[in-house]
């Protein structure tokens, strides 16, 4: 406790307060805790090793990360389920026994952690029932086990925990939604569903199962004080509302898990951490016995009971669930382990009051400061103040930021306003005011932080006015679309305000743009980077520049695919486009060149990508009123550093990437049309300071060939916090 508080005397950092109470450095004591630990759990394993251990036998499959409940083809020799571990998109995989290949059947849109998604299977037409976004609102799905031809049934129908009833070919699924959860029926062709019972807030129902005759229901049971038990029910009293069960066991607090009926429909079997260790328990419906089929050292899941008595296990390994088997035998005898809790709480009993208190318990009307319509506007007050350095050109400038939020940050006003002593525009100022999708700009001689940092620069002489809307048009993650409309308005400008290196004096611009953005894309777990799927967008508008018009469109098409090897993806990058006017004029032509990085950074770590960036040469160094850019990009698997670095600051991974791309512009003129190549790598190594913030050093080379000349161009660039 004297550890964790924040007391007068106690040292900043957590490694510090730590050496200052124990007397020690953290990294020792780590050490003596693993040593410790050994022992704890070597005694638990003596514990288990007091009766015998069962005997079992891996099948040819690997470990798959984690599973969701599997079933068996008509033959019996193909597993099918949904596998999530790392280094592979989520997917529903059928697990041939005889020569231990996995072969994929459909992606997983969003699965979840530890269960990858909910599966049921119709054996008779061979059909794989499933459920997507796991972690929004649940799509229905259906595939052919042979076909691998994806169907959505229901969306957002919120239904997970499925099980199909071979008997009327109906499907029974839980439904959750404001906190209540509901067994549901759907009757086939499954396009809508039917209330069954909706349990009282804090009660779930969860690991459902049919028997084989279709006549009774098993699900297990969480109460709101965190009992748990295992029930089994009658089909048709379930559908004249009575919930009563057949018979019921009481685990306690021990969750009983993945309980299933054998095919005979006398047992079921599954597992429960009611030892300390999850094993198999088998229950008999005749008499209502539970009795232990296994002991084993760490851990049983998922059982499939087969014609032959025998089971199918998912046996816990390092690297994942592993499908094994055995023959359960009723044990007599079964060792429980100790928990390190429970001793914690013997010797300190003082932790037992250590309880968060009962929500009930807090005066909510008391609490209540005001009631009526919320108005962001007149809650507005002051969020921020504090001094800034900025960068304008070649000088530094010197101010306040100041910020101006509503306490629910439905509205916000930034304002900068710095002065530069050295420079020809001295004052320099900028406001931004949000409020929810709506965005509103007005900068005067802009100056910006990170242009201290080149070589990139976004500070511009003159000013500008800005008004802009966004709005997500599908928002189904990892599926989206959204949607920015933008109108601007620039004065007094010397350059060009898109392209820093050229010089494009102008009174007025006046300008408008629309920009769609899509993007569906998915990762494994321990990703660091998108590793198949496809994105695009789409840029349109025009400018008018001093009486002149300039309308253009530009975009780019983005696909990957997943490497065999964990983490590892190849990416097709396009893109191109056409902008109208007087091509000697440079406010008529697009312009490419260089990393785009900064020596200090904010922006995308892969600047490489965008549409008018071109490594190996300098920014801005090619022009054209049209343009096509392919990109190849190979994303190696990351390196992960074990320990490299102190607990306030260590490298958590290197990320390299190697790409190269062709750039031709004025491919529609052969008198004016160039071809422009390069190739380059990438290495981003994340930097993780304080234990929460993360920033990425990154690293780059690229060379360059136009008409026979290289030129060469190195990148270094630390991205202080915010996502990739």
């Amino acid at each position: 406790m004297e550890w964790v508080k924040r007391d007068e005397g106690s040292a900043a950092h957590y490694e510090s307060q730590f050496q200052q109470v124990f007397g020690k450095q953290i990294d020792a004591a780590w050490k003596d805790w693993i040593a410790w630990e050994h022992e704890f759990q070597k005694k638990n394993l003596e514990a288990i090793a007091k009766y015998p251990t069962t005997a079992y036998q891996d099948l040819s499959i690997p470990a798959v990360g984690s599973v969701s409940r599997a079933y068996f083809d008509k033959s019996g020799e193909t597993l099918y389920a949904a596998v999530n571990y790392p280094g592979q998109v989520a997917h529903v995989a059928a697990m041939n026994l005889s020569d231990g290949s996995v072969r994929r059947i459909a992606d997983i849109k969003r699965p979840m952690l530890y269960r990858a998604t909910s599966l049921t299977f119709d054996p008779d037409t061979e059909t794989i029932f499933y459920t997507n976004d796991n972690y929004g609102y649940r799509d229905l799905m259906a595939v052919g086990a042979r076909t691998g031809e994806p169907e959505m049934l229901l969306e957002d129908a919120r239904i997970g925990e499925l099980i199909f009833n071979r008997a009327d070919k109906s499907l029974w699924g839980i439904r959750h939604l404001n906190g209540i959860a509901t067994l549901v029926k759907l009757p086939h062709p499954y396009k809508e569903w039917t209330q069954v019972h909706s349990f009282p807030f804090g009660e779930i129902a969860y690991d459902l199962d049919i028997s084989p005759d279709g006549k009774l229901m098993s699900m297990s049971h969480g109460g709101p004080e965190g009992s748990q038990s295992l029930n089994i029910h009658s089909i048709d009293k379930l559908l004249s509302g009575d919930l009563s069960p057949e018979s019921s066991f009481d685990f306690g607090v021990a969750v009983p898990e993945g309980f299933v009926f054998s095919p005979d429909g006398k047992y079921l079997f599954g597992s429960s951490y009611y030892t300390g260790v999850s094993n198999i328990f088998r229950f008999e419906l005749a008499t209502g016995d539970v009795e232990a089929v296994s002991n084993t050292e760490v851990g049983f899941f998922r059982p499939i009971p087969r014609e032959d008595g025998s089971l199918v296990v998912f046996r816990y390994t390092q690297e994942g669930l592993r499908p094994s088997g055995f023959n359960p035998v009723p044990l007599e005898d079964v060792s429980a382990t100790q928990f390190l809790g429970n001793q914690i709480a013997k010797l300190h009993p003082e932790v037992r009051d250590w309880q968060v208190g009962s929500s009930a318990d807090v005066p909510v009307e008391e609490l209540i400061t005001y009631e009526g319509k919320y108005s962001p506007f007149r809650t507005m007050s002051v969020e921020q103040v504090y001094p800034i350095v900025q960068g304008y050109e070649d000088d530094t400038a010197f101010g306040f930021h100041t910020r101006f939020s509503d306490p629910v940050f439905f509205s916000s006003l930034d304002l900068d306003l710095a002065y530069s002593p050295n420079s020809d525009e001295e004052l320099h100022a900028y406001a931004k005011y949000h409020y929810l999708g709506f965005t509103a700009e007005a900068k005067y001689n802009y100056a910006d932080f990170y242009d201290l940092f080149g070589p990139t620069e976004v500070s511009r002489k003159g000013h500008s006015l800005e008004l802009q809307y966004d709005k997500p048009l599908i928002y189904d993650e990892p599926r989206r679309l959204d949607l920015e409309l933008k109108a601007s308005y620039f004065g007094d400008l010397d350059r060009v305000p898109y392209a820093q290196e050229i010089d494009g004096a102008a009174d007025e611009i006046y300008a408008v743009q629309a920009r769609l953005d899509y993007t569906n894309v998915q990762s494994s777990l321990g990703h660091v980077d998108d590793e198949k799927g496809y994105k695009w967008n789409l840029i349109t508008g025009t400018s008018e520049v001093d009486g002149e018009y300039y309308p253009y469109v530009f975009g780019a098409f983005d696909f990957g695919l997943a490497l065999p090897i964990d983490h590892s993806s190849v990416w097709l990058r396009t893109a191109g486009g056409t902008l109208s006017g007087d091509r000697d004029d440079p406010y008529g032509n697009f312009f490419f060149g260089g990393f785009g990085n900064n020596w200090v950074d904010h922006e995308s770590i892969k600047r490489y990508r965008d549409h008018f960036r071109l490594p190996g040469f300098d920014i801005d160094d090619f022009a054209g009123q049209s343009f096509v850019r392919p990109m190849l990009e190979w994303n190696l698997p990351p390196y992960r550093f074990r320990n490299l670095g102190t607990p306030a600051l260590y490298v958590s991974y290197a990320r390299p990437a190697l790409f190269t791309s062709a750039l031709v512009t004025n491919p529609d003129k052969s008198e004016l049309r160039n071809r422009i190549y390069n190739v380059g790598t990438q290495v981003d190594f994340r930097l993780v300071v304080m234990s929460n913030y993360k920033m990425t050093l990154s690293l780059g080379y690229a060379a360059g060939f136009d008409k026979g000349s290289t030129s060469n161009e190195f990148m270094m660039s630390l991205k202080l916090m915010g996502p990739d």
